[in-house]
């Protein structure tokens, strides 16, 4: 829902189009529901999804220079 409240903070969804989704993904009780959503609300979130870099950011490998992190 934070991806969904930013898209309309930056002007990418309509008031209309975030209230709608909103409400598509809070009834949905799986993932499997959500991506039941009407074509026009996923286009939308896809338009707005592509204009944040969203895809890029999923499929950009992680960064190895984790500088002085200690993991384990």
């Amino acid at each position: 829902m934070k991806i969904i409240d930013e898209m309309l903070n930056l002007d990418l969804l309509t008031h209309e189009q975030h209230l709608q989704i909103s409400a598509w993904i809070a009834r949905s009780a799986s993932p499997e529901e959500i991506l039941q959503m009407p074509a026009p609300l996923w286009q939308a979130v896809e338009r707005a999804s592509q204009t944040m870099g969203i895809n890029e950011d999923l499929l950009r490998p992680p960064s190895l220079d984790a500088g002085d992190m200690v993991l384990g």
